[in-house]
């Protein structure tokens, strides 16, 4: 049965560390809240726009992932490099949250090459006058240089598979999706909250206990994902299974009879007569 703890972790990690999202989507979050001549209620703005930005972050998902199957099978033959490179994004990221340590403002500030050529398309959707507008300005801004976001892909990375890794990128967006939305219907009373140092603190340590969790697992205690034939352990050792098929009835020759095997004997395995074989 496969194991969708990761899911579970990629939300709670975009929920708790939503208060960042706050500082750098909330400006625009606020202003499509905004009440505009007759276009109320702002509601299907907000929503479109959450929908966009979601939509980005899984398309970042499946990128990531490709590069992660591609890393744990080819190169370092294990998940836990990969796993041990997102546990310290995710502390760095706490740290940051806390206001620690900032050194995610260095990834952001690279991230920030992409975004120059992004920016002016987001600049021709503004101002939003409908749903569609809000989901493309959504689906830009979702590129946004976000350390909250590089620490979700760090995670994402070290799931394997370009398919688990949209899906934890989705849940992760939808994580921030409740501090977002209540921006845009409450910006200046929501902001006032999440800078509160015991809110920012208790959001950081949360973060922080994921990032610790992912170490675990780097650690080899963590549980496989699916069920398939090959697990990877996270200590660079690999257990393949396979299930040998029972002989099927009536094929087993008969001794001394000289025939080979039929289908359905494990390949590797060779009977032999009495009277020898291969001359």
């Amino acid at each position: 049965m496969a194991d969708w703890s990761y899911l579970a972790a990629a939300l709670a990690i975009g929920f708790f560390g939503s208060s960042h999202c706050i500082g750098m989507c909330g400006g625009i979050s606020g202003a499509l809240g905004l009440a505009v001549p007759g276009q109320k209620p702002a509601w299907p703005r907000l929503i479109g726009y959450s929908a966009g930005r979601v939509a980005s972050y899984g398309a970042m998902g499946l990128l990531v992932g490709a590069l992660g199957a591609y890393l744990a099978t080819d190169i370092a033959n294990s998940l836990a490099p990969l796993r041990l490179v997102a546990g310290l994004m995710l502390i760095a990221m706490a740290l940051y949250l806390a206001d620690w340590w900032r050194g995610l403002v260095w990834l952001e500030r690279g991230g920030a090459v992409l975004w120059r050529a992004i920016q002016p398309l987001s600049r021709r959707l503004l101002p939003v006058h409908s749903t569609p507008q809000a989901i493309a300005l959504g689906a830009l801004w979702g590129w946004l240089p976000c350390g909250l976001v590089y620490s979700a892909l760090a995670f994402a990375l070290a799931q394997g598979s370009s398919e688990q890794a949209a899906l934890a990128m989705l849940a992760f967006g939808l994580g921030t999706v409740p501090a977002v939305l209540a921006t845009g219907a409450a910006a200046a009373q929501l902001r006032t909250l999440v800078q509160k140092p015991g809110v920012r603190l208790g959001m950081a340590l949360l973060v922080l206990l994921f990032g610790l969790w992912t170490l675990w697992g780097a650690a080899g205690h963590g549980h496989d994902h699916g069920s398939g034939t090959h697990r990877d352990h996270g200590d660079g050792h690999h257990e393949h299974h396979q299930r040998v098929p029972e002989e099927p009835a009536g094929e087993v020759p008969m001794p001394g009879t000289g025939h080979p095997h039929h289908e359905g004997h494990h390949e590797g395995f060779h009977h032999h007569s009495g009277a020898g074989s291969g001359d």
